[in-house]
């Protein structure tokens, strides 16, 4: 039977192995160090559509990368094809690092991933990344929960594949934080849902676009007039949408939009030389000159 990897100290890249890597919320300086190090160390690396450039410029020469992005509303690979992509590679020896944007166990189907590698008989190492549901809000200067404001925060899918029960919109409308992930096509229907599970129509709102890249623009509204505020932006997928009084709290006046995120100093631009990491076969972790413009 295949095993799973959890747990901490240094870890070294085994051949035969499938490692589910968390690639962050789009800034490639968003991946973890340990997820970094396996990325470099690949054979094979199977990655999402929203995937940064700059990470995957990180991988070794020679390396084999999959593409197994899905757009929304057209699918490029059925998730099968991908498990059998990684078992495969794994049983031929190779070291195979499955590249998911944000967290592995956040909507990424890690889960599914895990468990066909187990069932498959292939070890199995998951390693967490930054879930754009936490980094997304902060990256525009909008905390999820704060004291006296937001004691809770809860964090829901949009999106659904037909199959279950959705959503429990009444439970989500007394959460103090709301985080909606994927739900750019249906922003409109779902900021109705909340209001007839009785969220107030005035509750500060905000949508993020492409969070943590250079690409990254933030709208503020209210839950009732969100949805009309993001289309006379021309937001795009991917969105993070936030419900809740910590929204109001954020540094810029309801209703306008943002561009290039609140709180971020500056964005990393999406080319490999903005990874000035160097990590020594001890796993020590050192500073390279990253190269800036003049």
């Amino acid at each position: 039977m295949g095993t799973r990897g959890f747990g901490g100290g240094a870890m070294r890249a085994a051949r035969g192995t499938v490692y589910l890597v968390g690639a962050g919320p789009g800034d490639p300086e968003l991946i973890t160090v340990r997820g970094l190090r396996l990325l470099r160390a690949a054979d094979v690396v199977i990655y999402d559509r929203l995937v940064s450039k700059g990470l995957l410029a990180e991988a070794k020469a020679g390396a084999e990368l999959i593409h197994a992005g899905k757009k929304p509303g057209r699918r490029v690979h059925v998730q099968p094809l991908i498990h059998d992509w990684m078992i495969d590679r794994a049983r031929r020896g190779k070291v195979v690092v499955r590249l998911k944007g944000g967290d592995p166990f956040v909507f990424g189907r890690g889960g599914e991933e895990v468990n066909a590698c187990v069932a498959a008989g292939v070890p199995c190492v998951v390693v967490p990344g930054v879930s754009s549901a936490i980094s997304a809000p902060a990256a525009a200067g909008i905390a999820v929960t704060m004291r006296e404001v937001s004691r809770s925060f809860a964090v829901v899918t949009a999106h659904s594949d037909g199959r279950g029960a959705g959503p429990d919109w009444r439970a989500l409308a007394s959460i103090d934080t709301v985080v909606v992930m994927m739900g750019r096509s249906v922003l409109a229907e779902t900021a109705r849902r909340l209001m007839d599970a009785g969220r107030a129509g005035d509750t500060p709102a905000a949508c993020i676009s492409n969070a943590t890249t250079p690409r990254e623009r933030t709208v503020v509204a209210t839950l009732a007039t969100i949805a009309e505020a993001a289309d006379r932006a021309g937001l795009k997928a991917p969105v993070v949408t936030i419900v809740g009084e910590t929204v109001g709290q954020c540094p810029n006046p309801v209703g306008a939009p943002v561009v290039g995120g609140v709180a971020r100093l500056g964005a990393a631009q999406d080319t490999p030389s903005c990874l000035g990491i160097s990590i020594g076969p001890s796993g020590r972790v050192g500073h390279e000159a990253a190269s800036t413009p003049d």
